[in-house]
């Protein structure tokens, strides 16, 4: 389904999108439904229209919202305990951005609990089911949304991605999911996982919609220090021209499932055969980034997450009987397993005794991924690797196993830390298997001929 072929009324959208949502409720999809109030923004566009007024260009279209976009419909979860009652005041940037062109959000979305985590198995409301295979993880942190596009019921959806939250739930459910060029979307707004490495992003079932909302989403916010100057728009597209594709010979070995290896030679030599150029690369200081990631992330986690005691807003236990059992029990049973393990971690790296050992080296290592991209972007003009060492794994399988979940991340934080912009591709959607996806990345800035190139070659 793409946006610009939806002709009927904005209610009737609304009202299957509805429908598509609670036939769907057993994947546990939404932590809540946003009905009543979509449905008077539908009436109100088909109002418009009839009226012959002017609308957006997403208007009357249904999206789902991931759940720690702020917005002022219903509670911003975060898919959390501690957060589980809270009513925002405000709409995050990109909310008010896509409403402003006339998008109505159905419900808001599943996630791990403060995006952390690669499977949604971490959210507080349980976790969110494969939409090809019942049994199956959804992907996280952005496992739900992934899910809504995947199943139709919605066409597009927000999510955001620290470590490959997008790219890895779209991967696995067979979507489209965009990683944008850090800065270039307003993070104003969103519940803050890791402050160098967040982005916001979409999941479509095609680029030409994603190439819509980040027209409509890019640019520079006064209340985001971090948002760079609209280049998006003003980017030059290159159509029909041949580019050379890095491919990273580091990634190909026996820890990728041989269905994901085999995927990428397929893409490989469809390239080749269009005149495209293959460009073998080395990137050895990648096996590192797994490790500078997950020091680096925990430490902006545990400065990020102090701000939720229990006093100020969110859940307060009712046993406490002093302040410091105000702050320590409401932070003990409103966090989820792998919230207080992270801040855990990053308190520790950031402790006197480990700073230099830890913290400062691993953003030496940072400094030094960022420059092999820059290094291997002199050679080629995107680089084409897997999203993921494997498919979709089974519920349960991982969750008790902290390491193995994380080496599910080993492909997509590299490209978080350097900031770069990334598009998930999925390359056996019409097929019966699990689905496979792709990660095409671009130098930064590159977001608008990236998208191009996967129009011309993936779509």
């Amino acid at each position: 389904m793409k946006i610009a072929d939806l002709h009927t009324s904005a209610v009737s959208l609304v009202k299957e999108a509805l429908e598509k949502a609670k036939k769907y409720a057993d994947h546990n999809i939404f932590i809540s439904l946003n009905e009543e109030e979509a449905l008077k923004k539908a009436a109100e566009i088909d109002q418009k229209i009839q009226n012959g007024e002017k609308v957006g260009r997403l208007a009357g279209v249904p999206y789902a919202l991931k759940d720690n976009f702020l917005s002022k419909q219903g509670n911003t979860t975060a898919a959390s305990k501690i957060l589980s009652n809270l009513h925002s005041p405000i709409d995050s940037t990109t909310v008010a951005k896509l409403e402003a062109e006339g998008a109505i959000m159905i419900g808001r979305t599943n996630l791990d609990a403060f995006a952390h985590g690669s499977s949604t198995e971490n959210s507080y409301f349980g976790p969110t089911h494969n939409a090809k295979d019942f049994e199956r993880v959804a992907g996280g942190s952005s496992g739900g949304s992934a899910a809504a596009v995947a199943l139709d019921i919605v066409p597009f959806a927000t999510g955001t991605d620290t470590g490959g939250s997008i790219r890895q739930p779209a991967s696995f459910n067979g979507v489209y999911g965009l990683k944008p060029t850090y800065g270039t979307i307003s993070r104003y707004g969103v519940v803050a996982m890791a402050s160098s490495t967040d982005v916001i992003g979409f999941f479509t079932q095609n680029p030409e919609d994603l190439d819509l909302l980040m027209s409509i989403t890019s640019g520079q916010d006064e209340k985001d220090l971090t948002s760079l100057p609209d280049y998006y728009n003003e980017t030059t597209v290159e159509a029909g021209t041949k580019k050379r594709t890095g491919v990273i010979k580091d990634f190909d070995n026996e820890n990728v499932a041989p269905e994901i290896r085999e995927g990428l030679k397929t893409q490989i030599e469809k390239l080749k055969a269009e005149g495209h150029k293959i460009v073998e690369l080395s990137m050895p200081v990648l096996k590192y980034a797994l490790a500078v990631y997950y020091v680096v992330v925990p430490a902006e986690v545990a400065s990020n997450l102090s701000r939720y005691d229990g006093i100020r807003y969110g859940y307060r236990s009712s046993e406490a009987k002093s302040i410091e059992e105000v702050f320590g029990l409401s932070r003990n049973d409103g966090f989820m397993p792998e919230n207080k393990r992270r801040i855990m971690i990053g308190n520790f790296v950031l402790s006197s005794g480990f700073y230099d050992a830890y913290y400062l080296k691993a953003q030496k290592v940072r400094t030094l991924i960022i420059k092999a991209y820059e290094e291997a972007f002199e050679k080629c003009d995107y680089i084409l690797t897997p999203v993921s060492p494997s498919p979709a794994f089974k519920l349960g399988e991982k969750i008790n196993d902290p390491v193995a979940m994380y080496l599910e991340d080993v492909m997509s934080v590299p490209i978080n830390l350097a900031g770069l912009p990334s598009l998930a591709i999925p390359i056996n959607r019409d097929e019966d298997e699990l689905p496979v996806g792709l990660q095409l990345i671009g130098p930064r800035r590159s977001d608008r001929n990236l998208l191009q190139f996967a129009k011309e070659n993936f779509a």
